[in-house]
């Protein structure tokens, strides 16, 4: 098996499931973090699990950004919000941090699988290769193969899933997946250090309204969905700069998300707060998300960011060159490319070397900007392209109009 460098204290656990070895994960203790962290305490739930502990990655977020309380309410009602079990979505979890040999998120999932008696239950049982349930074995499958491919779902393996979960669950899934792959590439590229508290908390599970699983085939519309839906449209109707909007109307996205709509909104609120204060302006915002959605083979996200480049003004010639090479990019436009296509592929593989670049050019804020921008379309390609969400129409003409006739069909063939 292979080994790694291990700095500091280290506990290792390896054990399988579905027949396969997981890699074996070291917990990196003494890491130096690339970005400052702030000492803050007056932030609800830090921890997901309600203790006073605050955790690095929510300190990093309060050095650098106004959304570190919106990410400890968006971690939190990843966990505990929707209708699947919290134990399977943190099992789920676990899974993607072997899959990247991510200390940081395996020593997290862990600590909170622990805090319930069926969360450690579950635990016992991957450490000593005792099955799972079959839906919870569907579910870490369907992190596994949606973490290694944004279109790793068969049509074959999509149809086991129907099996077990009803649609706004399989959408529920699918941002449980989204979401850590957002988590890991934000952890792996700050270099975050486990916190002690960690490795020896016992804290349990917090007082959060007990979940039954529903009993339905299909989801069934619900008051938060509908509100979800009246939101969407109210904010439609607010006057919105042509340089900040895709023009699309509500998002196809947005609709598929308001399936899960306490996922949704804090998703979006998250978004919002984080945005609000960005130094990285919008060209190099899409630019990145072009890049990652290009290295990703995502449609959706791509038409998206095309539109959002043609409205934003860039000239087509330089949006045909993008898509060959980096020969129309700025110095300034590369740097940030560079650094995003590295952590798309490989979350840990980015270098104090290349955190340094990144933060030349944009300082430190702007540096943790680009790796969440980044982290954003780790999230957002495999929600899209996953679901096979429809491109809408304004997004389909823009591309036509920009690469030529016939290139949506051609460019973009059904996984």
């Amino acid at each position: 098996m292979k080994k790694f460098l291990v700095l500091g204290l280290v506990l290792t656990f390896v054990f399988s499931a579905f027949g396969q070895n997981f890699v074996e994960v070291s917990t990196k203790k003494n890491a130096k973090a690339r970005v400052s962290l702030a000492e803050v305490s007056n932030i609800k739930n830090a921890d997901v699990l309600e203790t006073a502990n605050v955790p690095n990655y929510i300190k990093a977020l309060a050095a650098n950004t106004k959304a570190a309380p919106q990410f400890a309410n968006l971690v939190q009602t990843f966990l505990y919000g929707g209708t699947i079990s919290p134990e399977t979505k943190m099992a789920m979890g676990l899974k993607v941090s072997q899959i990247y040999n991510s200390a940081y998120l395996f020593s997290h999932a862990q600590r909170w699988l622990k805090a319930s008696e069926k969360g450690t239950t579950v635990l016992a049982n991957l450490k000593s290769n005792k099955p799972l349930s079959d839906s919870e074995q569907t579910a870490i499958r369907y992190a596994e193969l949606l973490t290694k491919d944004i279109h790793g779902i068969t049509d074959a393996e999509f149809a086991k899933t129907r099996a077990f979960y009803n649609d706004s669950q399989i959408v529920e899934l699918t941002m449980t997946v989204c979401f850590f792959n957002y988590f890991v590439r934000m952890v792996e590229a700050l270099n975050l250090p486990t916190e002690d508290w960690v490795l020896t908390n016992n804290a349990k599970t917090p007082n959060i309204a007990a979940f039954e699983a529903p009993r339905a085939r299909i989801g069934l519309v619900s008051d938060k969905e509908l509100e979800a839906g009246n939101i969407a449209l109210n904010s439609l109707k607010q006057t919105a700069d042509p340089k900040q909007s895709l023009g699309v109307g509500i998002a196809n996205s947005q609709r598929a998300m308001m399936r899960v709509p306490d996922l949704q909104a804090v998703w979006r609120e998250f978004g919002t707060a984080n945005r609000a204060g960005w130094t990285i302006d919008r060209n190099i915002q899409l630019q990145i998300s072009f890049a990652v959605s290009m290295v990703n083979g995502c449609r959706y996200c791509t038409l998206h960011q095309v539109l959002g480049l043609r409205r934003l003004g860039v000239d087509p010639t330089k949006l045909l060159a993008m898509k060959k090479d980096d020969s129309a990019l700025t110095p300034r436009e590369l740097t940030a490319v560079e650094f995003a296509r590295k952590l798309t592929k490989e979350p840990n593989s980015t270098t104090d070397a290349d955190f340094a670049k990144l933060k030349n050019e944009f300082g430190e804020q702007g540096a943790l900007e680009v790796i969440m921008q980044t982290g954003n379309f780790a999230f957002m390609n495999r929600f899209t392209d996953n679901l096979r969400l429809p491109s809408e129409d304004e997004a389909v003409k823009t591309y036509q109009e920009v690469y030529g006739e016939g290139t949506y069909k051609s460019d973009w063939k059904k996984p």
